[in-house]
């Protein structure tokens, strides 16, 4: 194949210098040292073009040996080539090489496998595959150019048919072979396709097996436990289901798992109900264990909370029933087929019916034909329609409502109301008494309304929510306000304001508008007095009322305030008269009584027989003199008696006070006077009545003015009488007489200061006495009483306390 090289001019140049070199030697010797250098050179030059030459012819026939062997190599390469076209032609495969960075190259006809056109759109796999699918074989492809990692995976088409895609690199480049899977090689992967199927749905079931709560178990064919979910372990107190497996933990009882047993090798399947310790705790579990010929699989559901639920219904339905029990609403219960199933006893008291009777179950329709025949139903024309009409609830959604007019005059209202389950529920309520209560509250309404509207008080209520409820037309006229102010029911400050409220009265406003308005659990009572602009005065009273509401009373009260408010300036200017009164009679009493006390003096000394005789005229008249100054002084010393009471600074000196010593003293004092009177004396009071602790002087004061006061209203020729006993708290003294005696109407006023009446007796006095003994008597803590009947006489009674005057003394 290759052609030899021609001898050329370096063959020539070689023998050429093999001839000159002997000539040179030979003239060797006479050259130089130059000579000689020059030709040590020229013989290197030469021997390195020989080398080279010689070098040069056996490269050139390593080369044509070469290319005959690389010829005979093409060759057998180009047949081996068409033998593997061949080979891939025959079958129905398509191979994808990829050399690098270049396009890949495409074998085959891939219309054959893919029913595509021919060209690049192989590669698009997602045209011809599932879409998982195809991203699945990108991958793969991408790691076998990037990593070399080989793959072989059978694809399934849209179309139901496998190809098998078989990836690896070979040499420098990359090769896929994409062929049709026929025969054993489709039946396998029809059971890879198949056991993925199985795969991946035995992975979901293990899935929700492991999810659930409840055990979940397999056994093999020795009933050994074969697989536990993680509420099994959780049920065994094990790691996991493998270790519940391992340890072939059991948390059945032993009857159970055998009971199971007998009923699986029986080819059925077993249920029950059993309690079982689960997780430390005792539960009650549904037990479900079916056969299969591996063995068994089993779960347990957890029914502890519905037997709970079963448990507290059941006790709620007993309780429901002894609660109906005690309504007085009767009840009846009807399944849905009509028969009784449960009654309370209200319901077999309003009806009278036999219980033996109820107890039997009888039907809706029976029961209604006995009430009929005992006329105890309304009185109806068609009875049929109307059974009809109340059995409509037996197809009704919504609860019914009828009204019942029985012949004893009775009024029920009966709700029938549908059960969720079928039947009906009756409800009976006897609202007789509620129906004539209603009539009476509405005619009681009528008649609260009409005395509220001819009140002359303004009155108005107002609701829990601060609204206007109710007013009558005294409220309207008192504040000017028209129907359109008082229609829709306004808001209490809106009324208010309509009222006219002041700017000066914005607190008292206030307090009104928040007992009308506040809270019903905070609203209080509340009186107050309003002045209004015209000059009018209102009283106004909150009250609140039981059902969060308020009542509100306005009365004018301008009348009365004006007479009171003249009767307090009367009072006033009476007191401030009776004040300047007492002034003047104190000013007066002690600037009278120095002269009285120098006129006693100088008349005792004129009377005195040591100065001098006087005629019998004379001494007369100073008797006279001495006996008016004496009477003078007295009235002057209980006039300033009652004014130091009066005042508050008289003060008892207590001690013991002997009874009889007391009653002796007075009756000293009025002897004299008892003789000019021809009165007698009786004096009733045992020697051991005792002693008492009070003010002795003050004592025989109220005695002696007692006394005065019965000789001065006694009739001659009788007697008065002096009594004093003695009870376990107090001493009583009395004082009677047996003159005119006083009418009723003038008992109350005899104790009044310088209140005296002759009462046709020939006493006069200032009338002070009864008054100093009413003063001194209270004054010791006592009381007085006076007892007297015209014609028949008075009698006046002292009491003196003895345990008070005993422990102020102490």
């Amino acid at each position: 194949m290759f052609e030899r090289p021609r001898q050329g001019p370096a063959r020539l140049a070689i023998a050429g210098a093999a001839t000159v070199l002997p000539a040179a030697s030979a003239h060797a010797a006479p050259f130089g040292a130059s000579e000689t250098a020059a030709l040590a050179l020229f013989l290197g030059a030469l021997f390195v073009a020989v080398t080279c030459a010689i070098m040069l012819l056996r490269a050139r026939q390593r080369l044509a040996d070469a290319g005959v062997e690389s010829s005979r190599e093409i060759a057998d390469l180009r047949s081996r080539l068409d033998r593997a076209e061949a080979l891939v032609a025959s079958e129905t495969q398509v191979i994808v090489t990829w050399r690098g960075d270049g396009a890949p190259e495409i074998v085959g006809e891939p219309s054959r496998l893919t029913g595509l056109p021919a060209g690049r759109r192989l590669l698009a796999f997602g045209a011809w595959l599932e879409p998982e699918t195809a991203r699945g074989l990108d991958a793969r492809i991408d790691a076998l150019r990037q990593r070399g990692e080989p793959f072989r995976l059978v694809l399934r088409t849209p179309q139901g048919g496998h190809l098998e895609a078989d990836g690896r690199p070979v040499g420098g480049a990359v090769v896929m072979r994409l062929r049709d899977v026929t025969g054993e090689r489709l039946a396998r992967a029809e059971i890879e396709d198949r056991n993925a199927e199985l795969q991946g749905a035995l992975g979901r079931t293990l899935a929700l097996i492991e999810a659930l709560t409840q055990p979940v178990w397999l056994r093999d064919e020795d009933g050994r436990l074969a697989y536990a979910n993680e509420a099994y372990a959780r049920g065994v107190e094990a790691q996991d289901g493998v270790a519940a497996v391992e340890q072939n933990a059991e948390f059945l009882d032993q009857t159970i798992r055998a009971a199971a047993r007998r009923a699986n090798e029986a080819g059925q399947v077993f249920r029950k109900r059993a309690p079982a310790v689960f997780a430390s705790q005792r539960r009650i579990f549904d037990v479900v264990e079916a056969p299969s010929p591996s063995g068994a699989a089993a779960i347990a559901i957890d029914v502890s909370e519905l037997e709970d639920v079963r448990a507290d219904l059941s006790r709620q339905m007993e309780a429901h029933r002894r609660t109906l029990d005690e309504l007085a609403t009767a009840v009846a219960i009807f399944r849905k087929d009509g028969a009784l199933s449960f009654h309370n006893q209200a319901y077999a008291r309003l009806w009278s019916l036999d219980p033996a009777f109820l107890e039997g179950g009888p039907s809706d329709a029976a029961i209604l034909d006995r009430l009929r025949a005992d006329r105890r139903l309304p009185e109806e024309a068609d009875f049929r329609k109307w059974k009809a009409e109340l059995h409509e609830a037996y197809r009704a959604i919504e609860p019914r409502e009828h009204w019942w007019h029985l012949p004893d005059g009775r009024t029920l209202r009966v709700v029938a109301a549908p059960n969720p389950e079928g039947g009906v529920t009756y409800l009976f309520d006897d609202v007789t008494e509620r129906l004539e209560l209603e009539s009476r509250f509405n005619a009681l309404t009528k008649v609260q309304r009409e005395t509220i509207d001819h009140l002359q008080e303004a009155v108005a209520v107002f609701g829990s929510d601060g609204r206007l409820k109710l007013h009558n037309p005294a409220f309207a006229a008192l504040w000017r306000l028209g129907e359109t102010d008082l229609a829709n029911r306004p808001h209490a400050d809106e009324i208010l304001k309509a009222c006219g409220a002041r700017a000066a009265d914005v607190d008292l406003w206030a307090r009104l508008k928040m007992a009308l308005t506040a809270m019903p659990d905070e609203r209080q009572p509340l009186a107050l007095r309003i002045d209004r602009d015209g000059g009018g005065i209102i009283d106004v009273v909150t009250l609140p009322l039981p059902d969060g509401g308020a009542l509100a009373t306005f009365t004018d009260v301008t009348a009365s305030v004006n007479v009171e408010r003249a009767l307090r300036e009367r009072a006033e200017a009476l007191e401030a008269a009776d004040r300047l009164k007492n002034d003047f009679v104190n000013h007066v009493s002690y600037e009278l009584r120095s002269p009285l006390t120098n006129i006693i003096g100088f008349g005792q000394l004129l009377g005195d027989a040591r100065l001098g005789t006087l005629s019998t005229k004379q001494r007369e008249y100073v008797e006279h003199i001495l006996s008016s100054s004496a009477a003078l002084l007295a009235i002057i010393n209980d006039i300033l008696d009652l004014t130091t009471i009066d005042a508050g600074a008289m003060e008892l000196e207590l001690g013991p006070v002997d009874i009889r010593e007391a009653i002796d003293g007075a009756v000293e004092g009025v002897r004299d006077r008892l003789s000019e009177a021809g009165l007698g004396l009786e004096i009733e009071a045992a020697d051991d009545v005792g002693v008492f602790v009070a003010d002795a002087k003050r004592v025989r004061q109220v005695l002696f003015n007692l006394l005065a006061n019965a000789i001065g209203f006694s009739k001659p020729g009788l007697s008065i009488r002096v009594s004093a006993e003695r009870s376990k708290d107090k001493v009583i003294f009395r004082v009677a007489d047996r003159g005119a005696g006083i009418s009723p109407e003038l008992i109350e006023k005899v104790f009044d200061r310088f209140e005296s009446r002759t009462a046709g007796a020939r006493h006069r006095g200032v009338g002070l006495g009864l008054s100093i003994v009413r003063s001194l008597v209270e004054l010791h803590g006592g009381q007085v009483a006076i007892e007297s009947k015209p014609g028949v006489g008075t009698v006046v009674t002292c009491a003196f306390p003895v345990r008070a005057i005993a422990a102020a003394a102490e």
